[in-house]
């Protein structure tokens, strides 16, 4: 089970998040919207549910899944693509998502 990331987190910095959007092949206007927003983030987790809300001026977006088990995730409105992921955790004190 990963640390208890449960929590309301304010957006401190997005360094070189453009290059990151861009790499992805996200279309540039998509880009330079994302690239403005300081969203914040509300982490609800139990074990290893988690729900992640990104709340922003923008656009709210819901990702819910279970730590280390694959799910589709839906970016309909956003760059309407779909993708395959799954999130884990990576350090020995399992206090790093990726």
């Amino acid at each position: 089970m990963p640390a208890d990331f449960n929590g309301y987190w304010k957006m401190v910095s997005n360094d070189n998040f453009e290059e990151y959007l861009k790499a992805l092949d996200v279309n540039v206007a998509v880009r330079k919207i994302a690239n403005l927003l300081k969203p914040d983030k509300e982490i609800l987790q139990n074990g290893d549910h988690m729900i992640i809300k990104t709340l922003s001026t923008f656009r709210n977006y819901i990702m819910e899944f279970d730590v280390g088990k694959e799910f589709e995730e839906d970016l309909a409105g956003v760059d309407d693509r779909k993708c395959m992921v799954r999130i884990r955790t990576v350090t020995a004190d399992k206090k790093k998502l990726i």
